[in-house]
């Protein structure tokens, strides 16, 4: 099977060359999930891990209070469930489709093998967690301190430095993700972030539909994100 051109930055199979990328592929068997699929479900043992080829997923947590935390989405080249398989931990968080995923299934003995047999590979996992562990920690300090129109703004900037894609009309998002996800993400209510979805689309800077989002002003979004007074919601 063909990897799609443009794999996630800083994934897996993008730190790859394409002869360790083709042994990857073809190292198991290849699943398919329709959209709203669970990939993998949390508490759940391990034993094996998703090598996304096509498709998005989001990965939730569900905490103990009720609450669900977006904790990223992954797209082709990432890897799902490499901790757990690496520790030999329950799973840690929900992942779930967000359209049709393809994927290679590696039994855990077989990753941990790979990981052993190939150097490179090995070397790609590490860069691959960082990136991850970077993404989270800036997180952290990113919405620490922000009201609930600069968080939406702020991860909508990243999101398009992450997976933007340039258009005619602007950066189009390639993860088909919806209000609540980002609710999730940034620790709001869904009626919080419509609001700032609407300050956004009414000064020209957001497009949004039920199946895509386009940051029409890229410069005025950052722009936005730095000049916007404390207080605001």
């Amino acid at each position: 099977m063909r990897l799609p051109s443009d794999l996630v930055a800083e994934s897996l199979m993008a730190y790859l060359t394409e002869e360790d990328r083709a042994h990857v592929v073809g190292l198991g068997p290849h699943r398919v999930f329709g959209a709203g699929e669970t990939l993998l479900r949390q508490g759940d043992p391990t034993d094996h891990v998703l090598v996304l080829l096509h498709g998005w997923t989001r990965v939730l947590s569900r905490r103990a209070d009720g609450q669900t935390v977006l904790i990223a989405f992954r797209g082709p080249g990432d890897v799902l469930g490499d901790l757990a398989a690496l520790h030999g931990w329950v799973r840690t968080a929900d992942v779930e489709s967000l359209d049709e995923v393809t994927a290679v299934q590696l039994r855990a003995q077989e990753f941990g093998a790979l990981l052993d047999q190939r150097p490179s590979v090995a070397l790609a996992m590490i860069k691959q967690l960082a990136s991850r562990l970077r993404e989270a920690e800036n997180a952290r300090a990113d919405f620490a301190t922000m009201h609930v129109t600069e968080r939406v703004a702020t991860y909508l900037l990243w999101l398009s430095r992450t997976y933007g894609v340039r258009t005619d009309t602007g950066v189009a998002l390639r993860v088909p993700f919806t209000q609540q996800d980002v609710a999730n993400r940034v620790g709001a209510s869904l009626r919080a972030v419509a609001r700032a979805f609407a300050v956004l689309r009414d000064r020209g800077i957001v497009i949004n539909t039920r199946r895509q989002t386009v940051i029409a002003r890229p410069d005025v979004l950052r722009a936005f994100v730095r000049d916007m007074p404390n207080g605001m919601d």
